[in-house]
């Protein structure tokens, strides 16, 4: 693959948020579901995504940058034996895997990180020749998907097409919060000793009806016309199931808050939190039917 800098089209020196929008400008112009005709255009997509999980990452950026892993996100061979194991620093695994190959740490056994990266010695002949590289997994692929706010308040199933053209339905999870990932086992790129797995970031996308208030409520905006507001009745209250009926109780006054029980974002626990809709009272133009219904409601 070519420099990871190149594929993005962005220079070394590019901040997060310059790679972040070079990434979405690409993804979106080369997403399978626009290029299903364009085989390249798939293959360039893939290399995009890998690109771009690699350098919006801070650690690995750094370690791409400094040399320690290649362009797929595998451990480079540390050079220098000339100085024996003296004067060699081992690594082992990380508990956190990147793409394609594990993050690495200071420190351990120089055996050891041979063992790693070639396998154990065959037992034929002595010194390196011994040892032989054991197959690699296929890279993991990063996905980003938007998911509309009612589907992550509800923690519906959601559709996701992967590189490779599948489809499928994505259970979002309980209580999800916005850059939540998930990780599907089996659906990154195939390898030798088995696919690698497919990384996906769910974007929670904003809906100007509502805000959310803490883990589990919800808050909205509700215009109730002044007629209902002073002589009470029944007035319509968006939710992310749609939209209920609410009953407005006589004399209500702009700013008060009704409680709608059970409406609100799904917990971790599998409940609901409640919405929480402000009255907005709408006073019409005309002042005498305004002095009208501020009658009536002095009267009664």
């Amino acid at each position: 693959m070519a420099d990871l800098y190149q594929v993005l089209g962005v220079p070394r020196t590019a901040d997060e948020a310059a790679i972040k929008r070079a990434y979405r400008k690409l993804a979106k112009e080369l997403h399978p579901d626009r290029n299903k005709d364009n085989p390249r255009a798939v293959d360039r997509f893939k290399q995009v995504t890998a690109a771009y999980d690699i350098l919006s990452d801070a650690g690995k950026r750094g370690q791409y940058d400094r040399g320690e892993i290649d362009e797929s996100g595998n451990p480079k061979m540390p050079g220098g034996f000339g100085g024996g194991f003296g004067g060699f620093r081992g690594a082992r695994p990380g508990a956190g895997a990147g793409r394609g190959g594990p993050e690495f740490e200071v420190g351990g056994d120089p055996a050891d990180l041979f063992e790693e990266l070639f396998g154990r010695a065959t037992g034929r002949g002595g010194g390196f020749g011994g040892f032989r590289q054991p197959p690699r997994r296929g890279a993991d692929v990063g996905y980003r998907l938007a998911v509309p706010f009612a589907d992550a308040a509800l923690a519906r199933k959601v559709r996701l097409t992967l590189a490779n053209g599948k489809t499928i339905d994505l259970q979002i999870p309980k209580g999800v919060e916005d850059g939540q990932q998930l990780r599907l086992a089996g659906q990154g790129e195939a390898g030798p000793a088995g696919p690698g797995d497919a990384i996906v970031t769910l974007s929670i996308q904003p809906d100007p009806r509502f805000a959310r208030d803490g883990a589990g409520d919800l808050r909205t905006d509700v215009m109730v016309p002044l007629a209902v507001a002073v002589l009470g009745g029944e007035q319509r209250v968006p939710t992310p199931d749609g939209e209920v009926k609410a009953k407005i109780a006589p004399g209500t006054t702009s700013g008060r808050l009704l409680r709608l029980k059970g409406k609100g974002w799904t917990r971790k626990d599998g409940s609901r939190g409640d919405l929480l809709a402000r009255v907005l009272v709408d006073v019409p133009a005309d002042p005498e039917l305004a002095a009208f219904l501020g009658a009536r409601a002095g009267a009664g």
